[in-house]
């Protein structure tokens, strides 16, 4: 048998290794000195060995599957027709139209597009019966891959608000789960990172969420859709997706075994800025490799200039170009769950999916997802940990360049701003407190236009 490289060295095992370590340390204290806590209270060791990590999770991921997806909110019909054919023609794979009014002409919309070779996501801006039908009665006569998302909890979570009411909610979305080929239960979790939940109450929001609809609408074998947002923490994101995965699937076979889930993935909106603004690219570029790494089915890239710019062609190329860069010449796509078998993210995978399962545990035990979102439970954690979060970046330790760290006093944004990019005050009658996502740097770009304005009228 030919001998390996490795061959020629002696193993070291990981109490060594610490040995190793302490001595190096020369009497600093290891635990203070190397090892660091997480958001989620997980402590992240200096290193990470197969003595006491080796133990791989099955996580059925392909990063080899994903596919770019492009995002476009309708409208005006004719241009949102347009950039959907342009999209196609620049790379996009998947789309996923936003139609927020029935005044639509969806099917003229759908029949516009090359929908045969095209995967298509619908999501509604109200719960309608017969507008799905006429998306129903398409879908059959032309054999198109089209799908409506259903998801009435995150209606609530978001706009404080039912469509219509609970009980009528559930009634129209049972009907259309039982009836109609072309829609799928949706878990939109995407509000819950962006109004900073910790990642494990993501992850247990998610399975809550998603038990309130295997309680309340009679499941068959069918894809749930996920709709998730990456964070900053490179590796903790990997893991959260593979997490989030695992323990789907976990719960999806404590009620019905067909049911299969897709997760689409989109950077998150929480650590982006509207100074020095070409770092969001990195930002995205790196929230982007996350969520291949850890196995997201389609993605959809954020534009440098989200936040502040009104939907613009270079925005939209650049970000999709960045997908299209990771997949054709960095070859994301050329290896299937690639962090199976490294210790560090297998720990963190089941850290992560640990956690979540008691959180999500807890909820079912003090009423389930619904009653705690009307009692304001969910909204007071969150709003607890997007606090201590705040914290570490006003204190410089959650770190945002261009903002809090090297910022760039030459950097003037209050003649480029096209849209309002901070929290919008709609005082309005809700069920419920909505939901409310926050960037950690509002308050410090609000101070900097505050005195941009000052100096322009000195």
């Amino acid at each position: 048998m030919t001998k390996t490289l490795f061959d020629s060295f002696n193993k070291v095992s990981s109490k060594e290794w610490k040995t190793q370590i302490q001595f190096e340390l020369k009497g600093a204290d290891y635990n203070d000195t190397l090892v660091w806590e997480s958001l989620e209270g997980i402590k992240v060791k200096p290193f990470y060995h197969h003595d006491e990590d080796c133990n791989p999770i099955a996580v059925p991921t392909k990063s080899s599957a994903f596919k770019v997806l492009q995002e476009i909110y309708v409208f005006d019909l004719q241009k949102s027709i347009s950039k959907a054919i342009e999209t196609l023609e620049r790379g996009a794979e998947v789309i996923h139209f936003t139609i927020d009014t029935q005044s639509i002409d969806c099917i003229e919309l759908l029949k516009a597009i090359p929908f045969n070779k095209t995967e298509i996501y619908i999501t509604l801006g109200f719960l309608s019966f017969e507008y799905i039908q006429k998306i129903e009665n398409w879908k059959k006569e032309n054999n198109a891959n089209v799908c409506v998302l259903i998801d009435p909890i995150s209606q609530l979570a978001k706009d404080g608000n039912w469509f219509t009411n609970l009980n009528e909610d559930f009634s129209i979305a049972s009907k259309i789960s039982k009836e109609f080929t072309s829609c799928s239960i949706a878990i939109n979790t995407e509000i819950y990172q962006n109004a900073g939940a910790t990642i494990v109450q993501q992850i247990a929001y998610t399975l809550a969420h998603l038990n309130e609809y295997f309680n309340r609408i009679p499941q068959k074998a069918q894809t749930i859709i996920v709709q998730v947002a990456v964070g900053t923490n490179y590796f903790f994101e990997i893991a959260k997706l593979r997490a989030l995965r695992l323990v789907l699937n976990t719960l999806a076979a404590e009620y019905h075994s067909g049911i299969e889930f897709k997760i689409l993935a989109k950077p998150t909106k929480r650590n982006k800025t509207i100074y020095d603004y070409n770092v969001n690219m990195l930002r995205t570029t790196t929230e982007c490799m996350s969520a291949i790494l850890g196995g997201a089915d389609a993605i959809t890239n954020l534009a440098y200039d989200v936040l502040f710019h009104k939907d613009n062609e270079f925005g939209d190329r650049i970000a999709r170009n960045q997908l299209l860069i990771l997949k054709e010449e960095s070859y994301f796509n050329a290896v299937n769950n690639p962090a199976e078998g490294a210790y560090y993210i297998e720990n963190l995978t089941h850290q992560l999916a640990e956690k979540g399962l008691t959180l999500f545990k807890d909820i079912e035990r003090n009423g389930g997802f619904i009653t705690q979102l009307i009692e304001g439970t969910i909204q007071r954690k969150i709003s607890q940990s997007a606090e201590k979060e705040q914290e570490l970046f006003d204190q410089g330790k959650e770190i945002l360049l261009g903002t809090n760290k090297y910022p760039n006093p030459q950097d003037l944004m209050s003649s480029d701003l096209e849209l309002y990019p901070f929290v919008k005050i709609n005082p309005r009658k809700t069920l419920i407190v909505p939901i409310i996502p926050k960037r950690l740097a509002e308050k410090t770009e609000l101070k900097r236009l505050e005195e941009e304005k000052k100096t322009t009228k000195q």
